[in-house]
């Protein structure tokens, strides 16, 4: 009987990782951690001391099924012939289903590092930039969303900092994420509320965020209530403008600048049909006020003057980043479908598939800081430039001279 094409491949790619075993042990294996922090075991995704107890084999095994879009049985077949593990597809399946909690745990300690590794960025001067946002993730059959992916993003390095997984009932908002001073969070309309907005004010961050006329109602600096159709109505052709406002939550003031700038004509048109769209599917008919603000662009930004309104509005755009990051997960990695039914399956699929991004992100951030000697230097103590040379001492120690 002949080999089926599946065999060819295998018996390949085994062929290709023999030769490579040689090479690996001086590579960067961004895998081990997982096995010399003992995650798997503090997660119970081992609690018995049989079987394969090798938490770097098991994490490769279940990448190979969910970043390399192996079936089980696939999956099974070839950790067999390349000699990883002699497991069965329910076996696997089994696995997949405790590896949740422990997958959590991975991406949070790759988060940790790549934090460490990127410390603050100068971009704008003198804020750290963190773009926020969330995309739903479907399970098959399903006609609506099953789960989210909550996900913040640094600009611009473009790298994940944060993300959390929920059910489709978690909904978008601020109060999901911690910040810090110094940091400057750009958000969609979405996250446009008091609760979230104050969030991020007491932690001394600064806010730029798509402006919402139902969920934020907004007063000027007399108290009074805030009529923005009317007075960005009166801004002429396509400059911008910005004024003074505020809001109350908890007894305590926020104040705030709102900018605003006039779409064009083909952007306001696809905006007031996306509106009577909505509004008919939802059964109800918008006002003139929601009919009119369809013809700006309204952000709020707790920025200070230094920021033009035009840098303002400008610097909102860069929240696109997030939108482009989403869409490399669903297209690139495929992560918009969950080939799972089960709950705890599915979660384990959605942490190793944002895993999986973690992973090249972490290898794209290591090839810009690619070092031709092959490790990382620590300045822990000096070098010598030369052994009794003029320019050091009796311990090789350089003396300034």
């Amino acid at each position: 009987m002949g080999r089926s094409p599946l065999q060819t491949v295998l018996e390949n790619q085994t062929r290709k990782s023999k030769k490579k075993a040689g090479r690996r042990s001086g590579r960067r294996n961004f895998t081990t951690f997982a096995d010399e922090l003992g995650l798997a075991r503090k997660h119970r995704f081992f609690q018995r001391a049989r079987g394969l107890t090798d938490a770097d084999r098991w994490l490769r095994i279940i990448l190979m099924h969910v970043a390399g879009g192996l079936s089980l049985e696939q999956t099974a077949l070839r950790a067999r012939e390349l000699g990883m593990a002699d497991i069965s597809a329910v076996a696997l399946f089994k696995r997949l289903r405790k590896a949740e909690g422990w997958l959590r745990a991975v991406c949070h300690h790759l988060l940790a590092q790549q934090q460490k590794r990127l410390g603050r960025s100068a971009w704008p001067k003198t804020y750290r930039v963190r773009a926020i946002d969330a995309t739903d993730v479907h399970e098959p059959g399903s006609t609506g969303s099953d789960w989210r992916i909550h996900y913040s993003i640094r600009l611009p390095e473009l790298i994940c900092d944060h993300y959390e997984v929920s059910d489709a009932h978690g909904g978008e908002g601020l109060g999901r994420f911690e910040f810090q001073k110094g940091e400057l969070i750009l958000a969609d309309r979405g996250y446009c509320h008091w609760a979230g907005a104050a969030k991020v004010l007491d932690s001394a961050s600064h806010l730029l965020m798509r402006w919402h006329s139902k969920a934020f109602p907004l007063h000027g600096s007399d108290c009074k209530p805030f009529d923005v159709l009317r007075h960005v109505g009166h801004l002429p052709g396509h400059s911008a403008g910005e004024w003074r406002v505020q809001f109350v939550y908890n007894r305590k003031v926020y104040r705030l600048r709102l900018c605003a700038v006039r779409k064009s004509r083909v952007a306001a048109d696809r905006a007031r049909r996306r509106l009577l769209q909505e509004a008919k599917a939802d059964g109800y008919e918008p006002g003139a006020q929601a009919l009119g603000l369809t013809e700006f662009v309204v952000v709020l930004t707790s920025l200070p003057p230094e920021f033009t309104c035009s840098q303002v509005l400008e610097l909102y755009r860069c929240r696109w980043q997030v939108e482009l990051a989403f869409r490399r997960l669903k297209s690139l990695l495929a992560a918009g479908h969950v080939p799972k039914s089960d709950d705890s399956s599915a979660k384990a699929w959605m942490q190793a598939k944002l895993l999986t991004a973690l992973l090249i992100e972490r290898l794209l951030t290591e090839a810009k800081i690619f070092s031709p000697w092959g490790y990382q230097l620590r300045n822990t103590q000096p070098l010598a430039l030369g052994a009794g040379g003029p320019c050091c001492d009796s311990g090789g120690h350089c003396t300034g001279a």
